[in-house]
């Protein structure tokens, strides 16, 4: 496997990334999580299972029963990933679709 592709592994499934660029801020609550990003809660579920368990972030205990998720040093390494995929992004939103060409 190339090293994209198990980069991809871990965090190319979808909301993968939204939730880590979310993270990127600091720690965040399950609910918050799922209410700022509009992810529906089994996925979200399974995606923090998915990245603690590749060591992406971790679990924080807080008082009530209750957990916040924070990025690990891991997942703080995505920071510029995330960033340049933001503005690769924010690029094709501004281009003309009518100047794009094929390859």
């Amino acid at each position: 496997m190339s090293d994209l592709g198990a980069a991809l592994g871990v965090v190319g499934a979808r909301w993968a990334l939204l939730i880590v660029e979310r993270l990127l801020d600091g720690p965040q609550r399950y609910g918050d999580l799922q209410r700022d990003l509009g992810v529906p809660t089994n996925i979200l579920a399974t995606r923090l299972r998915e990245l603690e368990a590749a060591g992406v972030l971790a679990r924080l205990p807080l008082r009530h029963n209750t957990r916040a998720y924070a990025l690990t040093d891991r997942g703080l390494a995505l920071r510029e990933a995330i960033e340049a995929l933001r503005a690769w992004g924010a690029a094709e939103e501004d281009e003309d679709p009518s100047t794009r060409t094929e390859k």
